[in-house]
């Protein structure tokens, strides 16, 4: 049975990503979005607000919110009450406990799913099967690219729960805490605020790992890099080699040996995800990467940097 499904929020990730795979998977179809700048593709309703699409579409099956992270938490909340499915663009909120209310108002009754989509690249199952079971030495991550080119004129993720750096940073820990085959926390951590912004340009974190704190465990971020674009995974064991995952997960490699090289299609993957957590009436809900996001924010000692214009 085919899932009628509305947007809510028509940003740049609606119209890159979910609106051309919405487009071709035939479990779904794109019944109305909801913009407030009116904003659709060809052919599809639109509304002003989300009130409006449940009076004017009351057969609707689900929703993706893809508004910024701010207000997820009131769309979500709303959508549930009128008894539909919903997917959460990530960071699915901006605090833990409105995550934690969402999965307790959907448990038995809708589906919930929060979509770290950077797990759903070709060789993150890969590494994780790899690395199971395995003792990790190290791991490194380098995540850096320019803001200016993937949000562009986004003034939002420089207010309060904009997450800044960790909009972007927040995909790579999805992938670790999917890979990682023992709990990581975060042990310390540098958070660097331009002067004129309210959330960090950039990021260093340092983990410890639950079954070797000897282990040297360390993140960094950075949203001033205005040359290659580095999003880069590479943990070193003792008993399974040196993996690396390149191009957001994408491409792996072992001791130099290619493993996975595929082509990007994170979307195409949650929506199938979707489509069966639908059918079998389940929800997937993970709060381990915005966990170590807020955790960041705890420990993080700051730093002030030059504005950012």
């Amino acid at each position: 049975m085919t899932c009628r499904i509305a947007i809510i929020g028509m940003g740049k990730i609606a119209h890159d990503q979910h609106v051309p795979v919405i487009a071709k998977n035939p479990d779904f179809e794109l019944a109305a979005v909801v913009s407030q700048r009116g904003v659709h593709p060809p052919g599809v309703p639109v509304f002003a607000s989300s009130r409006e699409l449940y009076e004017k579409i009351p057969n609707l099956d689900a929703v993706a919110i893809c508004t910024p992270p701010a207000v997820r938490h009131a769309f979500a909340r709303e959508a549930l009450a009128a008894a539909k499915h919903v997917l959460l663009e990530k960071p699915p909120t901006p605090t833990l406990a409105e995550l934690s209310h969402l999965e307790a108002a959907a448990r038995g009754k809708r589906v919930l799913f929060t979509t770290w989509h950077s797990r759903f690249n070709a060789a993150v199952a890969e590494a994780k099967a790899r690395l199971a079971g395995s003792s990790i030495r190290s791991l490194e991550v380098e995540w850096k690219e320019d803001v200016r080119r993937w949000h562009p004129g986004q003034e939002w993720i420089w207010q309060p729960g904009g997450f800044g750096v960790f909009d972007p940073g927040i995909n790579a820990l999805s992938i670790v805490t999917a890979i990682m085959p023992w709990a990581i926390f975060v042990k310390s951590a540098e958070l660097f605020f331009p002067r004129n912004c309210q959330t960090p340009i950039a990021a260093r974190l340092v983990f410890e790992q639950a079954d070797d704190p000897a282990a040297r465990l360390q993140a960094e971020f950075d949203w001033r890099e205005t040359g290659e674009q580095s999003w880069n995974i590479t943990v070193e064991t003792a008993d399974r080699g040196l993996l690396r995952l390149r191009n957001g997960g994408a491409r792996l490699e072992i001791d130099g040996e290619l493993i996975v090289d595929a082509p990007l299609a994170e979307y195409e993957g949650i929506y199938q995800h979707f489509a069966k957590l639908l059918a079998s009436g389940e929800s997937d809900v993970d709060p381990a990467p915005l966990q170590l996001v807020a955790d960041a924010y705890m420990l993080g000692r700051r730093v002030e940097v030059e504005p950012f214009e």
